[in-house]
């Protein structure tokens, strides 16, 4: 029953690229522009020609393009050595992506606390004399 399984091939060879490239890039990689990378999500194409590999970086994002040129810079070798550890007819090659969800929800975890902080402090948006402000936010 090929409906019933929990997780297709792809999405497993997807998420045992990113653990294999997750661990490559921590203990192999030599280039310091990719420091505080963390792997996100793989989406392998369904020839298994192409991954995207999303990743979040505690750098900054005033250095997102300096991790990024590290990442592409070092392409080519973590493809290489992703090859020598899994199994596939084609090692994909591997297209970097800059995952924002995890700096919008500390964004967004930011303006959370701004609110709550600003309601704590008396001022409440429900006793607005303009219902149409607090639609627009």
């Amino acid at each position: 029953m090929a409906g019933s399984r929990s997780f297709s091939r792809r999405e497993r060879v997807a998420e045992q690229i990113r653990r294999e490239l997750a661990d490559l890039i921590h203990s192999e990689l030599r280039d310091p522009r990719v420091g505080m990378v963390s792997l996100t999500e793989v989406a392998v194409s369904a020839d298994y020609a192409h991954a995207k590999v999303f990743f979040s970086s505690l750098a900054g994002s005033e250095h997102l393009d300096s991790v990024m040129a590290g990442l592409e810079h070092s392409a080519g070798f973590l493809r290489t050595e992703l090859g020598k550890r899994i199994s596939l007819h084609m090692t994909p090659q591997l297209h970097f992506v800059f995952d924002q969800s995890l700096e919008r929800g500390a964004q967004l975890s930011r303006l959370i606390s701004e609110a709550a902080a600003i309601s704590d402090h008396g001022e409440h948006p429900e006793q607005s004399d303009h219902p149409e402000r607090s639609e627009r936010s």
